[in-house]
């Protein structure tokens, strides 16, 4: 390996966090991605546990939680089994933890057995579904503080969606597209913040968006409410004015307005998003081969995430790179009780230019907003339990 000299800002090498290789690489911290799809078992044409693994040990992830939206769903032990077995069976190229769902098939009617499977999963959640129901949301939270499990709910008020599949902003108005209002997401975490505080449950708000989401949850911060959030490279890097008429900028909840944007980045740096999750969701090339409109929601993002996070944010000076790895691996652990391995990480060549091609990536998933995006930032090696689990040939 080269020796290379080192343009990129200043960061505290001295904090622990990062450490500097003689031939100039960085090496940091397995980084953690708490809100992952890896579809399997149920939907493995779209991606399995095996290539979302390498798809996140290329990203420099060393650990992430899997998602409950399978077939089956997750909501009893005996679903669990299937999802267990091919976690074992998927090589240990990562830590996997899955998420157990709240309510039976994730139908929001009647609760999982969370009892039961409170002690084999990381928490609790409906993602790609929002509970809808105050009363249901009550007891869920309840019973989870009972457990000391962390509910993480996908906040999305289906009376407010209206058929939209993108934000409701200048684009979807100029171009005779549905909107999805940010209503739709803030109503739910304000009943939601209310009913944590009432509770005392630990509560985790998934892929945050707007700026009502951010503002809300500040205040309940302040108030002593125990709730965290996320959210994505693609809400804190795009608004709506970089849509453009193709599936790849189909997510949900969706790209929202530069101001909703400036507001996810100010939370960031004051610490109100407490962490950044890629909500990695492959969808098949004819899925998402439909247009705005056609196209099923979500893009990938484990192979991306810490290149364009370094690269809009820290080598412009808006974040540092400790505060970014905080972020990516240190919170994500802290909040959800994951362990942070000394012999879990990977080295990067910061300095090195490259570009976003999405043919190249090992997920199955291709669809990524940021498809011929220049970045900088390579993963070299990504060590997993002191084992080489992906290496630049």
């Amino acid at each position: 390996m080269e020796t290379r000299v080192s343009h990129m800002p200043e960061t505290r090498l001295g904090s622990g966090l990062v450490s500097r290789t003689p031939e100039g690489f960085f090496r940091i911290p397995g980084l953690c991605d708490v809100h992952v799809h890896f579809r399997e078992p149920g939907f493995s044409y779209k991606e399995t546990l095996i290539t979302g693994s390498r798809s996140a040990a290329r990203g420099g992830f060393t650990a992430v939680c899997t998602m409950p939206n399978l077939n089956p769903v997750p909501d009893s032990p005996e679903h669990l089994l299937e999802e267990e077995r091919l976690i074992a069976a998927a090589g240990d190229l990562v830590d996997i933890y899955p998420y157990g769902a709240l309510t039976r098939g994730e139908r929001g009617q009647e609760a999982a057995d969370l009892e039961a499977l409170a002690p084999r999963v990381v928490a609790f959640s409906d993602d790609g579904k929002g509970v809808q129901s105050e009363s249901m949301m009550r007891a869920l939270m309840t019973r989870c503080r009972a457990m000391g499990k962390i509910l993480a709910a996908h906040c999305e008020d289906e009376s407010l969606v209206c058929g939209g599949y993108i934000h409701d902003g200048e684009y979807a108005r100029t171009h005779g597209h549905r909107g999805i209002c940010s209503e739709s997401e803030w109503a739910p975490i304000a009943r939601d913040l209310r009913l944590a505080k009432e509770t005392g449950c630990a509560y985790h708000v998934c892929h945050v968006s707007c700026r009502e989401s951010v503002a809300l949850i500040r205040r309940a911060k302040r108030e002593g409410v125990d709730v965290t959030c996320e959210t994505a490279p693609h809400y804190l890097l795009l608004d709506d004015s970089c849509l453009q008429e193709d599936g790849r900028f189909r997510m949900n909840p969706p790209i929202r307005s530069r101001a909703d944007r400036e507001a996810l980045l100010e939370g960031l740096l004051d610490g109100t998003v407490d962490m950044v999750a890629t909500d990695h969701a492959p969808h098949s090339r004819e899925e998402k081969s439909r247009g705005l409109a056609g196209s099923l929601s979500g893009v990938v993002g484990l192979e991306t995430a810490f290149p364009l996070l370094f690269t809009g944010l820290v080598r412009p000076g808006i974040l540092s790179l400790d505060a970014l790895l905080d972020r990516m691996a240190l919170a994500p652990r802290r909040r959800f009780g994951l362990p942070l391995r000394q012999d879990d990480w990977s080295l990067w060549d910061l300095e090195a230019e490259d570009t976003v091609r999405p043919e190249e990536f090992l997920s199955l998933g291709r669809a990524t907003p940021f498809a011929g995006q220049p970045v900088f930032g390579r993963c070299l090696r990504t060590v997993h339990r002191g084992r080489t689990v992906y290496e630049v040939k």
